[in-house]
């Protein structure tokens, strides 16, 4: 099989003829350290580690004109920046790994609401590439799996107002949270329908990280309420141009979620945190065919033994394929205390995997 077919037999439930391997996110910091440990310097990661070909459409969703943000204050380690938008936020200077210290964000009522809006016009000529055509030339007659991304309807708006201040939002002005959702809704549809117009593309996927450990940061009554309609709005569209295979990517735990995205018209979770409860085993048996499943391989699990790495992939991996709808995945970017030699290790006992 080709990694289309693999691709649709894996997310159709079907019979592929070994597991998907979908490229890992993996950390800068982490790949400095494996080529100390052996990893050449020169060569594909992707192609390297044998991961299966998969690519997203070339279309910008941003802001645009994109925000530009400079240093206001420095110290030794770090640096205060603020943007035109009005965010500011404190950075490491020196470190990949670690959130932002976010000291104010921009998006505060419906005056500011209009600069961030003035920035989402949906048919800016530059979201597409000069070479669109060209690029649709190539993925004609392709033997792996297309996406296109199909935004955030929670996630945005959290990274634009700050969770604390969403979250207060919600109750205070609800009439201008519920604008900018479906405004994001709109914006989005109208982005992508020259591309779901002129391209057959096989899956499509949301960002959303609205999961924290224990579980989500909007009550399902929120969610049901503001992000459900945008939703169903998107994914009928997605639908009506032929794609039904829509994932979201939310970390943490997002299990009182689920009904309401499967609700919405989503039926993929990734990267499904183990750290934060999240049981693939658990969901396959509570979902059935419902729900595509990728991750749940324990990041923590990879930097010990390989016998404690055997362990974390065989009590969940075979179980999770032989249902299908699985892919394996590390359930986040691989940090860079996993050792080369361990990470190469789980690779291998997936590969050996009968499905």
């Amino acid at each position: 099989m080709n990694s289309l077919e693999r691709f649709k037999e894996t997310v159709y439930f079907g019979k592929p003829d070994r597991v998907f391997l979908w490229p890992q996110w993996i950390f800068k910091e982490t790949l400095k350290r494996w080529q100390k440990e052996g990893m050449p310097a020169d060569v594909h990661v992707n192609t390297y580690f044998e991961f299966d070909r998969i690519e997203t459409a070339p279309i910008s969703l941003g802001f645009i004109p994109p925000v530009e943000a400079k240093i206001v204050e420095e110290d030794k380690e770090t640096a205060i920046y603020m943007d035109e938008l009005g965010n500011k936020w404190k950075r490491w200077k020196n470190r990949e790994i670690g959130m932002s210290q976010w000291i104010e964000f921009g998006l505060k009522d419906w005056k500011t609401w209009e600069k961030y809006k003035e920035r989402l016009n949906p048919h800016s000529p530059v979201r597409y590439p000069e070479y669109w055509e060209d690029w649709k030339r190539c993925v004609k007659d392709r033997d792996y799996p297309l996406g296109i991304s199909a935004g955030s309807f929670y996630g945005w708006v959290r990274n634009w107002m700050g969770m604390e201040n969403l979250s207060l939002m919600f109750y205070d002005n609800p009439e201008l949270v519920e604008e900018i959702i479906n405004y994001i809704s709109d914006f989005v549809c109208k982005a992508i329908e020259k591309a779901v117009s002129e391209v057959k593309f096989d899956f499509a996927l949301i960002w959303e990280d609205l999961g924290m450990k224990t579980g989500p940061l909007i009550s399902p009554d929120l969610f049901k309420k503001f992000c459900l309609p945008a939703y169903k709005k998107v994914t009928d569209f997605l639908k009506n141009h032929g794609i039904d295979v829509i994932m979201v990517d939310s970390d943490g735990n997002n299990d009182v979620i689920i009904p309401l995205w499967l609700e919405g018209g989503v039926n993929g979770l990734y990267p499904l945190e183990v750290a934060a409860d999240t049981d693939a085993v658990e969901l396959r048996k509570k979902y059935g065919k419902k729900l595509i499943l990728m991750g749940n391989i324990d990041k923590r699990a990879l930097k010990k033994t390989k016998k404690e790495v055997e362990e974390e992939v065989m009590k969940k991996v075979p179980f999770l394929i032989k249902e299908g709808g699985y892919i394996p995945f590390v359930d986040h970017s691989v940090p860079p205390d996993v050792p080369f030699e361990n990470f190469k290790y789980y690779l291998e006992i997936v590969k050996n995997l009968k499905v």
